[in-house]
């Protein structure tokens, strides 16, 4: 058998795709805190660069449930001899299953179920597979998003999978490339990260690979620290694996759920792997551009066993070894203007003598490292960064991604390319090309989507006569940080036309609980309807202690929307606050079911204990990261 492509239908069980909502996310990340014992010079200026002041300009993917059906969703597979790669071009390039032919093994956690939960940056995420993650720390924007596909292939006929797309926060252009070379024992993924801006841009990238979990799982690397982190505690270097008393390697012994960068030392090869009781399961590496390993688990309490079945179904455990730029994924790393980082990864099946890598540390990450050596050789790699160079363009379109790349094509802020063929502006596009060529931005209410980069903001400080045209100048503004223009601009807007939209942006931006509540109660009044405003009206209300007026709205909703699990989990919390506890009992006995659970949220644990003191919180409601 040769090197093969093929395009497919993957066949799963699985909910509706996540639907995006229409208000932008106007929050950003903050910057992550200095850091405890360990932490170095070089690390503590990363964790204070680079958090974004908004996530503008994205709106939020929050609306998807839990009712699942059989789906087809389209595939791209390759394949030599040894392995098979199934990668879904249309939820962010994702590579969903590696198989290793000879022993039938799949070396990933293939979810069973396709189900999407509250765990990216955007809301809505996949468990499963390896997730490509690019911008700011979180899973990215576009994990649950179409990425651009061509084939094309390499000097000797090799098929080449390329993934690219156009991240808008960062402005970062990425390409993915992906190929099986006859007789390879490993899958190559040469990445290329390209800042088109005059400007130095703040760039994170971590390949996200999720790996089978069971007690005797364990996972290995060359480090003897580690950088910690939990839900309760400060990013720490500790030793690693021996910790408190415990073997850290074997996650599926540990409780709780927590973060470890392993610290590798300069000088030492990149790499990490996930090994069975009988030393084999999956390695990645990589040259030397991808510097950090980390290991998570979801621990073995309750609350992280019941996060493994919300995202795969019962008896599906998992954890995560990952490969990043930086050391930790607290970290943004400044891409200077004009430049281009690239490098490659591999992925493979490893074997190593079982009594060793479940030795000492020292045998064990010694046994893996001289497997690793034999599987793929530094200079093989090398190799292979080299020879991504020399890939012909592509000959056949797979899938087609966003419009956006293609409009800042039209803008002439990204150079038009025969290796990477963005196509043609869509409908969501066509309003700023109106800008572009008339210098007016059509009125639309809904707006427009929005748009981030100079070039939009200077056309619209130059021309912005509605209300429509300020509302977009002031998330502009907002998304370079100037939240006093930006304030100013939607204040303009509201003398234009009162609308929903820039009242609801001025309220995320007002210092006060209270004036935030007017500001959103009176958003409310004029889009009654829009449930995801409605969900944030509340959140807002209940921040002022406005707990009657929450309940008083709630009331007033239709009994579809007030049905919804976010609104339910509203009305138990806001009659908590008005010291109705029945009622809080009744919901919770009733079934709250939020859809859109949060990572690391506490809400329907914490409302449990409030009302039941002294008893067990029931495994539906429990989601606690650290307890439980």
């Amino acid at each position: 058998m040769t090197s093969s492509l093929h395009t497919g239908l993957l066949r799963i069980e699985g909910t509706a795709d996540p639907v995006a909502g229409l208000l932008p996310i106007l929050h950003g990340l903050s910057p992550s805190t200095a850091g405890g014992a360990g932490v170095d010079e070089e690390m503590r200026r990363n964790l204070a660069y680079g958090a974004p002041s908004s996530l503008l300009p994205y709106t939020r993917q929050g609306d998807y449930d839990r009712v699942r059906a059989e789906r087809e969703l389209p595939c791209v597979v390759l394949a030599n001899e040894i392995l098979t790669a199934t990668f879904l071009p249309s939820l962010g390039g994702r590579l969903w299953s590696l198989v290793h032919r000879p022993s039938g093994r799949e070396l990933l956690h293939r979810n069973p179920v396709l189900q999407p939960a509250n765990l990216a940056l955007r809301d809505a995420w996949l468990a499963g597979g390896v997730e490509w993650n690019l911008g700011m720390t979180g899973h990215w924007p576009l994990t649950c998003e179409p990425l651009h596909a061509v084939r094309l292939n390499a000097p000797d006929g090799t098929p080449v999978l390329r993934m690219y797309a156009f991240e808008r926060l960062r402005r970062i252009v990425l390409r993915m490339d992906a190929w099986l070379p006859s007789g390879s024992p490993v899958l190559l993924v040469h990445v290329r990260l390209h800042n088109p801006s005059p400007q130095p841009t703040p760039v994170y990238w971590w390949s996200n690979i999720a790996v089978p979990e069971d007690a005797d799982t364990r996972v290995l690397g060359p480090a003897g620290h580690a950088f910690h982190c939990d839900y309760v505690s400060d990013l720490t270097r500790v030793p690693f694996p021996q910790l408190d008393g415990a073997d850290r390697s074997y996650p599926g012994r540990v409780a709780r759920a927590a973060d470890y960068f392993l610290d590798i030392p300069d000088g030492e090869r990149r790499w990490i792997a996930a090994l069975d009781r009988d030393g084999t399961g999956l390695v990645q590496t990589s040259t030397d551009r991808l510097r950090g390993r980390k290991l998570f688990c979801w621990g073995t309490a309750t609350g992280g066993r019941h996060w493994q079945e919300w995202l795969s179904g019962p008896g599906t455990g998992y954890l995560e070894i990952q490969a990043g730029l930086a050391r930790t994924q607290l970290e943004h790393l400044p891409l200077p203007a004009g430049e281009t980082w690239s490098w490659t990864e591999a992925y493979g099946r490893l074997e190593a003598d079982p009594a060793a890598v479940h030795g000492s540390w020292e045998q064990a990450r010694a046994a893996a490292g001289t497997a690793l050596d034999r599987l793929v050789p530094p200079s093989a790699l090398a190799e292979a960064l080299t020879a991504a160079d020399g890939f012909g363009e592509p000959v056949e379109q797979l899938s087609d991604g966003s419009g956006w790349a293609a409009l800042e094509t039209e803008a002439g802020e990204l150079p038009a390319s025969r290796q990477l063929p963005f196509g043609a502006p869509g409908a969501e596009q066509q309003p700023w090309r109106r800008l572009l060529a008339t210098g007016t931005l059509p009125v639309s209410d809904p707006p427009a989507a929005p748009v981030t980069g100079a070039h939009w903001r200077r056309r619209l400080e130059d021309h912005a006569p509605d209300w429509h045209a300020l509302y977009h100048l002031g998330l502009l503004r907002l998304a370079d940080g100037e939240a006093d223009a930006a304030r100013q601009a939607f204040k303009r807007s509201l003398g234009e036309r009162r609308t929903c939209w820039a009242l609801r942006a001025l309220a995320q931006l007002a210092p006060d609980p209270q004036e935030a509540a007017d500001l959103m109660a009176e958003a409310h009044q004029l889009r009654p309807g829009l449930r995801e405003l409605t969900i944030e009206v509340l959140d807002t209300l209940l921040a002022a202690d406005r707990v009657r007026t929450a309940l008083a709205l709630i009331e007033a909703l239709p009994a579809a929307t007030r049905a919804h699990g976010r609104i339910r989990l509203a009305e138990a919390t806001a009659a908590h606050a008005a010291g109705d506890d029945d009622r809080v009992r009744r919901l919770l006995a009733e079934g709250i079911r939020v859809d859109n659970m949060r990572e690391g949220e506490v809400s329907l644990d914490t409302l449990w204990l409030a009302v039941h003191p002294g008893e067990p919180v029931p495994p539906q409601y429990d989601f606690r990261m650290s307890a439980g």
